[in-house]
């Protein structure tokens, strides 16, 4: 017990050292894109959610999570635009109807989104694609097409975050507002009645991880002031939060420190619990006696029962079958025939002398012959088939 207490006291100590080097060792980065306007991971949008009211100053910024037919029916007075940041948005045949309605009434929709489905794609016929990968480590140019926004120099950014464009556009219908490459169009505009529809397809443009950086900033700011300026602004997360809320069972328990840290101690406390409840315990060894050999004493029995037959010819017949079987699977010869050219071709692969041969096949046609097999003849025939294996090594 003294011995065991040594190895119980290292291992907790071992425990606490790890656990300590766990709760001081940095975080390391969520590069998960949650879109979120509280989250301060590189792509969330706490920068942008904290300074739209420089771009925008004056507006109310209302945060909303319902579906976007709810949260236009229950806008405020007086004009707004509606603002959608997410990575998936779906748009179905509801809710675009009440976004016609509410663009045509003089307000403004602006979506940021990379991948875009339902109504709103089948009807304007836009397909968004991307040419990142990761081998390929270039960083492909964008800008603006307005000759008052466009800068001098074209915007480049890493993390594949500019990546996403306009594969097909309907240019009937919409207006280009940005390109990339000089090309391909990443930045568009529909116009309904007095009222627009703004999509950008990299929505990492408007993340904290762009606006920290100095062409970030500058480009967000640009592709914003194309919203009009509104009393009130809607922020609809309702695309995010999904994504966000974790489902797990024990997410209470890892989203607050205390409870998290009980969590492990209880884990602790049990893995110990079980140490000392499986330590060996002296108990009586059985004796186990040994294991007869059975085989000898069957083919004992088995000897015994053919020496009382005297049943010569049922012996040698038996060892036969088994030396023909022994010929066809290790020879692949055929044992139907036996004839001159079968013997040459047995004493040619098995390595046996003529002689061996000869009087082998001499004992087994007589054996054939069906004449009575003597006690001397059978062992004659035992003696001449042990001699072929022998010679058969």
């Amino acid at each position: 017990m003294k011995g065991f207490r040594k190895y119980l006291v290292f291992g907790s100590v071992l425990l606490v050292v790890y656990f300590v080097a766990q709760y001081f060792k940095p975080k390391p980065t969520d590069w998960s894109p949650s879109y979120l306007s509280a989250d301060k991971i590189p792509f969330g949008t706490y920068i942008l959610r904290q300074r739209i009211t420089d771009l925008f100053p004056g507006v109310q910024v209302r945060t909303v999570d319902n579906d976007v037919y709810s949260n236009i029916k229950e806008k405020p007075e007086g004009k707004s635009n509606y603002f959608i940041i997410a990575s998936n948005l779906k748009i179905d045949k509801l809710d675009y109807q009440e976004m016609v309605k509410y663009m045509q009434g003089g307000n403004n929709i602006f979506i940021a989104a990379s991948n875009i489905q339902g109504m709103l794609v089948d009807t304007l016929k836009i397909n968004i694609t991307s040419n990142f990968n990761f081998q390929n480590k270039r960083k492909y140019p964008i800008n603006f097409v307005n000759p008052n926004l466009k800068r001098e120099y074209d915007y480049y950014f890493d993390k594949g975050i500019s990546e996403q464009y306009f594969y097909e556009v309907d240019s009937s219908k919409a207006i280009v507002l940005g390109q990339k490459e000089k090309k391909f169009a990443n930045f568009i505009q529909y116009k309904y009645g007095s009222g627009s529809l703004f999509i950008l397809p990299n929505p990492e443009l408007l993340t904290n991880y762009s606006l920290l950086r100095e062409d970030g900033l500058d480009y967000a700011s640009k592709a914003l002031s194309y919203l009009p300026k509104a009393k009130n602004l809607i922020w609809d997360e309702h695309f995010t939060r999904p994504a966000a809320q974790n489902k797990s069972v024990l997410r209470v328990f890892f989203e607050y420190d205390q409870l998290r840290w009980a969590y492990y101690i209880a884990l602790l406390s049990l893995v110990v619990f079980v140490l000392f409840e499986i330590k060996r315990r002296q108990r009586v060894i059985p004796v186990i006696d040994r294991l007869k050999n059975t085989s000898v004493e069957f083919v004992n029995v088995v000897g015994r029962v053919y020496y009382q037959q005297r049943n010569n010819r049922d012996i040698a017949e038996k060892k036969v079958i088994y030396l023909m079987e022994y010929i066809r699977s290790k020879y692949r010869l055929k044992t139907i025939n036996i004839n001159q050219e079968f013997k040459e071709t047995l004493i040619r692969v098995s390595g046996a002398t003529e002689e061996v041969i000869e009087e082998l096949f001499t004992e087994i046609i007589y054996l054939n012959a069906g004449g009575m097999v003597r006690d001397q003849q059978l062992i004659t025939l035992n003696k001449i088939i042990e001699q072929f294996y022998k010679q058969d090594q």
